[in-house]
Parts: structure tokens; sequence; C-alpha cells
């Protein structure tokens, strides 16, 4: 089939036209119904009734929402045998219109080399990445704890050597009450001009929130697990005696503090986020922290994440746009997360499934809802590599290693 194909594509005027859909693209403010021509690669064409006489397929997306290719913006996708439950995306993304991850950390200066040759440059995924601070990476304690080791200059020097891939610099699970790994992130990514991400860990006495947006964060740094905390040392956006969102939350965002999900096994929890949501504060970005132990828990997956926002309040345009353009804005890859005409053809086809539906989180807590989004196809830069239903014609059969 492959082969029979070949020719057509080299003289057809459209390789793929996607009929009947409902495109969302926040950049570009479109919400309706409309077609999508690709060609090369490239997005080719969005309008009204394309004619689609003489494309190599014909994807038929009537009652499904075309939207850009996801990107996950928090993951972990660098399987190292000491570092905590990565693995690698493909199995895990592309079934779910994930085209872009962002690895949140798992390597430092010291290992990126190694991550990049074995995963970044094999994967179908596109696979950017935050640096750890930490010259090893994530990898546990206690490498974590060694603040010898997040060094400033090896790091800038790494983000710098590989500028198309690293798109900023992340601290996550240190302990104790002491601000200088903050300190050495957010200066290389001040160096570097580019975003920190903090994973807070934890601190007893707690290291206060308002210090760390106020005194700490550049504007555009990232504070991940946004509905995580309210324990083990690490305070919450709500203040867990009243139930109250925090009165500096709405300032913080006004600085240009950026809230990520970073929903993870145990770092979204709905005491949190119903009273946040409800003062309406939702996230920036939807990223999920997937790791082989959260899709498996309340995580599960990019869209389990997206239902829980859309769930909580979150308009379905507003949801999309936190996995889509947003992200692309925050990590400063401004060329992803939109279908313009020329950009590079990442779409996702999502339908909006109804039922009767579960949603918890890491402590058990459970919602209901009657909506669910389920990946329907995924295109990347151009090419169908996954069709659920086979509502392309002809089907091509992707072809197994």
């Amino acid at each position: 089939m492959l082969c029979l194909l070949a020719p057509a594509f080299l003289f057809a005027q459209y390789n793929i036209v996607i009929k009947g859909g409902h495109v969302i693209d926040p950049k570009n403010n479109i919400d309706g119904p409309m077609d999508v021509a690709v060609k090369d690669g490239k997005i080719a064409l969005i309008a009204r009734n394309i004619d689609a006489t003489g494309a190599v397929q014909v994807v038929d997306a009537t009652g499904m929402y075309v939207t850009p290719g996801i990107i996950d913006m928090h993951a972990h996708v660098n399987e190292r045998p000491t570092s905590p439950n990565p693995l690698p995306p493909d199995g895990f993304t592309i079934r779910n219109g994930v085209t872009t991850v962002v690895d949140a950390g798992c390597t430092g200066w010291r290992t990126f080399a190694a991550f990049k040759e074995r995963y970044i440059d094999r994967s179908q995924t596109r696979i950017l990445a935050f640096l750890n601070i930490v010259g090893e990476g994530m990898m546990g304690d206690p490498f974590e704890q060694n603040v010898k080791d997040m060094l400033v200059a090896p790091a800038v020097e790494c983000a710098r050597k590989y500028p198309d891939i690293i798109v900023g610099f992340k601290l996550a699970h240190f302990v104790g009450h002491d601000w200088t790994p903050i300190q050495r992130a957010t200066e290389a990514g001040r160096i570097c001009n580019m975003p920190f991400m903090v994973d807070l860990g934890s601190a007893n006495p707690t290291l206060p929130l308002d210090s760390l947006f106020f005194h700490y964060l550049n504007p555009g740094d990232i504070y991940t697990h946004c509905y995580g905390g309210g324990g083990s040392g690490r305070e919450a956006i709500i203040d867990m005696n009243t139930g109250q969102l925090r009165p500096f939350m709405a300032d913080a965002r006004k600085r240009g503090i950026y809230f990520d999900v970073g929903h993870g096994g145990s770092s979204f929890f709905y005491p949190i986020a119903i009273p946040a949501t409800k003062a309406g504060f939702f996230p920036d970005a939807i990223g999920t922290d997937l790791n082989s132990s959260s899709l498996n828990g309340s995580m599960k997956n990019i869209l389990i994440c997206m239902d829980k926002m859309h769930a909580l309040g979150m308009d379905l345009k507003s949801v999309i746009n936190a996995v889509t353009w947003n992200p692309a804005q925050i990590i400063k890859h401004t060329e992803l997360g939109h279908l313009t005409v020329g950009a590079e053809a990442d779409i996702a086809i999502l339908e909006m499934r109804t039922g009767k539906f579960g949603l918890f989180d890491g402590r058990g807590f459970k919602t209901e809802t009657d909506k669910k989004l389920e990946c329907q196809m995924t295109i990347r830069a151009g090419r169908i590599i996954y069709d659920l239903n086979g509502i392309a014609n002809p089907i091509v059969v992707p072809v197994s290693r």
C-alpha cells in the first residue's frame, strides 16, 4: 500500500484533506466547521468545503474536533535505570494526539547528550527538553539533593549547544529550607533567556509561595503541579484552613508566572483544584507529568487531564489552547501549536464521547462527567501515524519495526 501511494504523493494537489471537522485553532481564532488540507508535510489550506478530488487521502472528521497537534509540556521520557519511572514516548503520546513532548528535567548537562542520541533522535514524537540544573539530572537521592552539582556555567553551555531542543531549566524534588537551588536555576534561565520550571519539593518550615513568585522566579518562569501541595512540607495555592485561593495568586499571574497542571501520580488534588477553579484560577498549560506510574494511576493520559479541566469549568477552546498555542509560547517555540498555512502539519483529531465517566485524583477523590475526549487520529509532519477507527481513505497501515 505504501509503495502504491508513493507516486500519488508526488503529483497530487493535496496529500491529505480532512473533511467535515470542527477546527479549533486558538492562535488563529478559528472555532468552527472547516476543512484542512495538507501538502508536503505542511498546512496547505484551511477553508470551508475544500475540493478533495485527487487528494491522496481523505479523512472523514464529521462530528469531530480538528486541533493542532497536542503539546505535553511536562513529561518524563528518558529511560534510565535509577531515574523515577520515565519511559520512551511514542507508545503513549501518538495514540493521544500528542505530537510534541517536553521532557521535564530527566537529564542535566552531564547526561543530556546520551538522552538526545538514544531517544530524541529516534522518536516520531518531537521531544524538547527542560535541562535539570543538577548535572546528573533526575536520578533520585542523593543526586537531586547535591547542591554542589547544581552548576550554572555548564548548564548554560549545554543549553546553548542544543538551542533547538533545550527550552529551559528545571529543578525538582529538592528537600530543604534553602533557596540556593532555585537561585541557580533562575540565573541559568536569565542568562539564556529561557524559562525555568520549578517543582518546589518540600521544606520544614515550608518555602512560602509568595516569596517564590515575587522574589525568586522571573517573569516567564513556570510553577508546575499547581493543584498539588497542601501537605508534605509544601504550600498549596489554596489556603487549606479557609479553602480560599491565596490572595496573591492573581498578582503572580499578572507578574508573568505561568502555571502548569503537571498532574502526575500525586500532584493533582480536587480539594485544591475545585476551589481554585471556582475562583477562576485555571492553568496556562495542561502538562501530564507522564511517567510509567502516573499513566496507570489517576492521570492516565493528557486527554484525561484535559477532561478534568473541562469538567471543572474550563471551556473547550481554552482547554485546547492550554495544550497547543499557550505551551508553544511559554517554551518559545511559536512555530508549533497552530494550523497556520505553511506550518508543519502536526494535527490531532478528537471525538467528544458522551456517557458516564469517573475522574479521580491522587488521593482517591472522585468526580463524574458526561463528556470524554478520545483521539481518532494523529498526524505528525503531514503523515498519518495513528488512525483509531480507519477514518482515512485509503487506509495506510504504518510499517511495523
